[in-house]
Parts: C-alpha cells; sequence; structure tokens
C-alpha cells in the first residue's frame, strides 16, 4: 500500500472513530434517558451492525477482481487468525456489557470522562504487549489522565440522577471505569494480532477480523438478552418509549451503524497506525462529547468535571507536543546522516 493511500485510510478511519466515540454515546444515553431498560440490548447494539461490513467487503473483493489481483479471495482471512480475533469478539462483548451499564447510571458527561481514563491503560497495555516507546511527555499525558480520573472520583454524587441510588451511581461508575480498563487492553491486543498474523494484513483483511470481532461480541451480548427475556420485552418496550415506536427501533439501528463505525475506526487507526494512537483520538474528542452531552442532555458542568476536562486537555496536548517534538529530532538526525 503507497503511503498516500494509507494516510486517506488513516484519515478515514479517524472520522469514522470521531463519529462514532461522539455519536455512540449520545444515541445510546437517549434510548436509557427516554424509557429504555434493557442494558443487554443496549450492549448487543454496539456490535451488531456487523452485516453492514459486508457492503465494503464485497466493493473491496469487486475492485481487486477488476484490477486482476493475484490470489484476489471474497474472504481473505485465515483460520489461525479467526481465533485470536474470536477471543477478543468475546472480551469485546463483556466491555459492551460493562460500558452500557455504565451509561444506564451515568450522564454522558460523566461516563466520557471516565472513559477517557482507557488512554492511560492502553498506553500501559501496549508497554507490555507491544513495546511502545514512551518519552516523556507520553508518561505526562497517562499521568494526567489518572489523575483527572481521580479528581472525577470526588463528589460524583452530586451529580446522581434523582430516581437512582448511590449504590447502583457509583456501581455504575466503577463498570465503565472496567470498561475503560478492558477496552485499554483490547486495542494492543489487536496491534499485536496484527503484528503476530502469519499472513498479509490488508484492509479487506481488516473489516474481516472486525466482522469476526463483532459477530462473537454480538454471540455473548444475545446470550445475555436470552437468559434476560430481552428479545420478548422489545416490542412492549417500544410502545412504552416516550418518543414513540418509529424512534425507538431508528434509535437501535443509529445506535449499531455509529457503534460499528467506532469499532471498525478504531480497528483501521490500528492497522494504519498504533493502538495507542487509537486511544488518543479517543480520549482527544472527550471534549466534543461533553458539548453534545450538556447540549442535549443538559448534563451539569461541576468544578470536579472542569478540573477533570482541564487535566485530559492538558494531558492531549502534552502527547501531541512530544510527538511533534520527537518527529523534528528523527528529521533533523535523518538529514545529518552522511550519504552511503
Amino acid at each position: 500500500m503507497s503511503k498516500s493511500m494509507k494516510r486517506l485510510l488513516l484519515v478515514l478511519n479517524c472520522m469514522m472513530l470521531g463519529l462514532g466515540n461522539c455519536g455512540g454515546p449520545q444515541v445510546q444515553r437517549l434510548y436509557f434517558v427516554k424509557g429504555g431498560k434493557r442494558v443487554w440490548l443496549s450492549s448487543c447494539l454496539e456490535t451488531a451492525g456487523w452485516p453492514f461490513l459486508f457492503f465494503p467487503i464485497i466493493i473491496s473483493y469487486l475492485y481487486r477482481r477488476r484490477k486482476g489481483s493475484p490470489g484476489n479471495k471474497l474472504v481473505s482471512i485465515k483460520p489461525a487468525l479467526i481465533i485470536p480475533c474470536a477471543i477478543i469478539g468475546i472480551l469485546t462483548g463483556a466491555d459492551d456489557y460493562m460500558y452500557s451499564y455504565g451509561v444506564a447510571r451515568l450522564p454522558v458527561s460523566t461516563s466520557a470522562l471516565i472513559i477517557a481514563t482507557q488512554l492511560a491503560f492502553t498506553a500501559g497495555f501496549a508497554f507490555l504487549l507491544v513495546r511502545q516507546k514512551f518519552t516523556s511527555f507520553t508518561i505526562n499525558a497517562v499521568f494526567l489522565l489518572c489523575i483527572g480520573a481521580v479528581v472525577l472520583a470526588f463528589h460524583t454524587s452530586s451529580d446522581r440522577p434523582a430516581d437512582e441510588s448511590n449504590k447502583q451511581y457509583f456501581l455504575g461508575f466503577f463498570m465503565t471505569l472496567g470498561a475503560a480498563a478492558l477496552y485499554g487492553f483490547i486495542l494492543p491486543a489487536i496491534e499485536l494480532m496484527c503484528k503476530k498474523a502469519k499472513q498479509p494484513i490488508n484492509y479487506s483483511v481488516v473489516m474481516e477480523m472486525q466482522v469476526v470481532m463483532s459477530f462473537f461480541a454480538t454471540v455473548v451480548c444475545a446470550i445475555g438478552m436470552l437468559v434476560n427475556h430481552d428479545f420478548t420485552a422489545i416490542s412492549r418496550e417500544s410502545r412504552e418509549f416516550e418518543l414513540g415506536i418509529t424512534v425507538y427501533y431508528l434509535t437501535l439501528i443509529l445506535n449499531a451503524i455509529l457503534w460499528q463505525l467506532f469499532f471498525l475506526g478504531a480497528t483501521g487507526v490500528i492497522f494504519c497506525a498504533s493502538s495507542l494512537l487509537s486511544g488518543i483520538i479517543i480520549a482527544t474528542l472527550l471534549p466534543v462529547t461533553e458539548t453534545l452531552a450538556i447540549l442535549f442532555f443538559h448534563d451539569k458542568f461541576q468544578v470536579e468535571k472542569a478540573i477533570s476536562l482541564t487535566l485530559s486537555l492538558w494531558g492531549f496536548i502534552s502527547y501531541f507536543y512530544g510527538e511533534f517534538q520527537n518527529k523534528k529530532i528523527h528529521k533533523k538526525a535523518s538529514n545529518l546522516d552522511p550519504p552511503q
């Protein structure tokens, strides 16, 4: 793949990641605010949009066939890669449930700030799994994010919805934190899987990997729906939804589409760059998510959130400044190297 094509893919995946990261939590929270109560259903929707990926996979196949690419197949992923994808998919299903539980209990602005801590977990697991190199700026960014999460934990009960107990609220808080930690592991695990794969990885294979991961995550959540009798409750819940039956089903469909864009974008950024960059982008979009939550749901924005947001933004700026300085040093060093 040429550098220009890889840059184009990186930009495209960043856009999908951004759209899913900002829109997904808002639509998911809308479901709960307007009368939805099924956590397993909500978590299942986060990966249930995987059939939509068949369209770009087929288009990619027809394009390669038209160009006469050697060894062109509709399905390129090999069985040896399916097993690790399935394991990551099962972990993603568990992560989906923890995150959905948090969204059901917490305002979007609060859950978004907690999820931003996934960058610290991503950085730690990236160091352990893929030997990610760190600079002082990266370490500073991770430290600031951790402090921001600690600050947010103070007086969080003042943000508790009126119909929830403290126990439910704090359980939602720690479930969301657990989701951030687990997804912080999943991102570097995907990068490690790509590096250790015994086959060439192109973007078509990336989409197929995402199909497998999303399929197994959906199966995990579907089992939870069966146990919790969510399938039989959907029609009744749609009639009780405050915005009407049509909007209820549109909310479910839009939820599935936006979250699938998020997961494909995150995997695509890992393919084009690294898991750490994927985590950085997720965290960088925090101010947008915060603004949308305040605009649509009138979430409170107390002093603790302001301090946490400031620390988070400081951490993001530190990371990007460090990357900029690192590139300048490498470029200067390459210019000083004598020609061979």
